[in-house]
């Protein structure tokens, strides 16, 4: 991919023929654009406690410890032999304030792998512990997938589930909708299995729980036969995919795009089943969208004080046009690798009527001279979970971020109160800023959940500041 890599190159050549005024030039280039207080390293400890950020380095905690059981068995002895607070914890890939507490963490990393498979089912038993990538890996030896996957996979089960996590696709439901069983360990160190057949209600409840209702230590999935995708990735301007986005998702089995703010070009990514020999996508092109990624900032940081400029750069230097063809193995082309740290706010809007919502977010970020993230955009089916934000249909999600070092308050005051208006409901694990009243008002079970919660953990001990908000729950940490 030459054009990408030569990206800054004709920048700089288009802008050579247009007159800058050195002065703004210069005062633009030379900003400052950490934000204050940003810090990269984990916070200091005194005896008796622990260090732990989460993987943006925004979320700091000082736990008294960081317990990583190797069996049920174990967890269980933990959690009865005391009082204190615990909180789990996975691959800390969430944003939010789900996780920190002055309390115990417990890692549930050491319970993972394949504990069962039913050939004749499907149906597969997997540590909550283990991660995504491994689940991908271990099924695919067997003929079998999950449905879908997220764009990152190195999320824990548990954490995934917890914060209803999902990929994209109009038809294809979120992650926690594979779930048929689940294991967990109660306040009172009791180890409790629960299914459809035995307990319905609680299922519901604990497909997406934020932590709250247990530790939990195994998950039985539903999976269906392996299949291969094709995915195209193309890059077209932005206006004309808003007019053809709704017919795209009808059409595909996964469609996505991410827009470039200050561009007016998108990148559309496409899946489709696959049948046939396979093109896989060659190794040199696992750098390419990073090298986008740090032109984009460079474009921003040299010209984001001139829109037209920006804009002219942009078009002029980025490719057109089909960017991949390949074909591969499904968890092979839905997931990919993010080496490039962000924070994060995405909200799930009504599928009806989403995209004259998103053309606004498209303007509002258009006119951010400092933003230059890519925003995504995708589709998410319904299901039934309590505190699924797509348990009343359809929805699609609108995901914007902000490099790890660089402000993002703007989330909360500029693009929150838009998506609030407009019916939208947070991802668990990203940036938001939803109260309890709040979440009583856009989800019809959230009474019945904090009911469940209250009747599993009555002294709260699997509480944080951030969980006991949530629920109006007394918390003296």
């Amino acid at each position: 991919m030459s054009t990408r890599r030569n990206f800054i190159l004709g920048g700089v050549a288009v802008a050579g023929l247009a007159a800058i005024p050195a002065g703004q030039h210069f005062a633009w280039s030379t900003r400052n654009y950490v934000r204050s207080g940003y810090s990269p390293d984990f916070p200091d400890v005194v005896d008796g406690q622990e260090s732990w950020q989460n993987w943006s380095e925004l979320l700091k905690a000082t736990p008294r410890s960081i317990y990583a059981p190797a069996t049920e068995a174990e967890l269980s002895e933990f959690v009865s032999s005391g009082r204190d607070r615990i909180r789990p914890v996975g691959s800390g890939h969430s944003f939010s304030s789900l996780v920190p507490t002055d309390g115990h963490m417990v890692d549930v990393s050491r319970l993972s792998g394949l504990i069962a498979f039913d050939e004749a089912t499907g149906h597969a038993r997997f540590g909550a512990g283990t991660r995504l990538y491994d689940v991908a890996v271990e099924l695919a030896g067997r003929g079998r997938a999950l449905p879908n996957l997220p764009d990152i996979d190195v999320q824990t089960l548990a954490g995934s589930f917890a914060t209803g996590t999902h990929g994209t696709g109009k038809s294809i439901p979120a992650l926690h909708d594979s779930v048929i069983a689940y294991r967990m360990v109660l306040a009172n160190g009791e180890a409790l299995t629960v299914n459809s057949d035995t307990s319905p209600e609680l299922l519901c409840a604990g497909q997406v729980s934020l932590g709250s209702l247990g530790i939990m230590t195994e998950f039985t999935l539903k999976t269906v036969p392996a299949f291969n995708l094709r995915r195209r990735v193309s890059a077209v301007p932005i206006a004309d995919l808003l007019d053809q986005m709704q017919s795209l998702a009808e059409a595909h089995r996964n469609f996505e795009f991410f827009y470039l703010p200050g561009t007016g070009l998108a990148a559309q990514v496409i899946h489709d089943v696959h049948e046939g020999p396979l093109n896989p996508r060659p190794p040199e092109a696992s750098g390419d969208d990073d090298e986008v990624l740090a032109g984009l900032k460079q474009l921003r940081d040299q010209f984001g004080w001139w829109p037209w400029l920006r804009r002219r750069i942009a078009q002029a230097a980025l490719p057109a046009g089909e960017l991949e063809d390949v074909s591969d193995e499904s968890w092979k082309l839905l997931a990919t690798t993010r080496p490039v740290k962000f924070n994060e706010m995405e909200y799930h809007l009504p599928a009806e009527g989403g995209v004259n919502v998103l053309k606004e977010v498209i303007e509002m970020m258009d006119r951010r001279k400092d933003a230059f993230f890519p925003m995504e955009v995708r589709y998410v089916a319904g299901d039934t979970a309590m505190l699924s934000p797509f348990n009343d249909g359809p929805r699609l999600s609108i995901a914007i971020h902000a490099a790890v070092d660089e402000p993002f308050e703007y989330f909360y005051s500029d693009f929150e109160p838009l998506y609030r208006q407009s019916g939208g409901r947070p991802h668990w694990g990203k940036l938001h800023s939803l109260t309890h009243d709040a979440c009583r008002s856009i989800y019809g079970e959230f009474d019945r959940f904090c009911e469940i919660r209250r009747d599993l953990d009555p002294d709260g001990r699997f509480l944080n500041a951030h969980t006991a908000s949530l629920f109006r729950e007394p918390f003296d940490a």
